[in-house]
């Protein structure tokens, strides 16, 4: 199926063609004329009658004439169609749709909660009306099983590589998801205007252990960080020594400084240092 335009006109004019056949089958039967003619009128008023039609603003009306598609009237106002013909009314607003919160297990096979919403609107009204069944319950049932499906291809987060996860891509993540989406309800003449992560976490039967394993992989990264600067803090403070105090240390004195500064640059808590008063002897 696809959305075609059908036949209407002004609805006013319609409307005053019709008081016009009533008044002239009044007139006619109060001048004695036949009955028939009077009923003709009146019969040919009530069949343009059932043409007419409202169309309110950013709705469509789909015109069914016998089991026939004839066309859709886009168009907000009072016409005049095809008589006898049912008008079914489909919104071409843009609506949102909020899936629950989903559990399933990232590409790691941890399980997760995921939830997102759906920003669309109806583009095809024949597509919607013909081409599935309530097309709001397709694009509910669509959308959460393309938000399943994005989520069994990523892990939740990476710890040691850069590639893409949920919770550090949501972006690149929302637009594969509404990509997919589009992919999804084109058949139900829908377009996806926007899809966005509402929700990711852990599963509550994982959550602790997670974050001791996100608190342990930030630790290990601010020590590997500490003790690059350390190192090179060591380096630039011998190479000072040797170029500015002209102080010639031995391999040993520089191993016990660097040794020394290491430790008071790693520790945890402030180095007390130890003063060397001499001997007694």
């Amino acid at each position: 199926m696809k959305e075609k335009r059908a036949w209407y006109v002004n609805g006013f004019l319609a409307l005053f063609f019709i008081i016009v056949l009533l008044t002239g089958a009044v007139w006619l039967f109060f001048m004695n004329m036949e009955l028939a003619l009077p009923l003709s009128f009146v019969f040919l008023a009530f069949l343009l009658s059932t043409g007419m039609t409202m169309v309110q603003p950013n709705q469509a009306k789909v015109v069914i004439f016998f089991g026939k598609y004839i066309g859709t009237i886009r168009d907000s106002g009072l016409f005049l169609t095809v008589p006898l013909s049912v008008r079914k009314t489909v919104s071409l607003r843009v609506r949102n749709f909020n899936s629950a919160k989903l559990k399933v297990n990232d590409i790691e096979g941890n399980p997760i909660e995921i939830a997102a919403v759906v920003v669309f609107k109806v583009v095809d009204s024949a597509k919607a009306m013909f081409d599935v069944d309530h097309y709001e319950q397709f694009v509910e049932i669509q959308s959460e099983t393309a938000i399943r499906h994005v989520a069994t291809k990523y892990p939740y987060d990476t710890f040691e590589t850069e590639d893409i996860s949920l919770r550090g891509n949501a972006d690149i993540v929302s637009e594969v998801l509404a990509k997919e989406l589009q992919e999804r309800l084109n058949v139900a003449g829908v377009e996806v205007i926007e899809a966005r992560l509402t929700h990711l976490a852990y599963s509550t039967e994982i959550a602790s252990a997670m974050l001791q394993r996100q608190q342990a992989a930030a630790i290990l990264a601010a020590r590997q960080k500490i003790v690059e600067g350390a190192v090179s803090m060591a380096k630039m403070a011998i190479e000072q020594l040797d170029k500015e105090a002209h102080l010639q240390l031995d391999e040993e004195r520089k191993a016990n400084m660097v040794n020394n500064l290491m430790v008071a640059i790693i520790s945890d808590r402030g180095a007390q240092p130890v003063i060397n008063a001499g001997t007694l002897y």
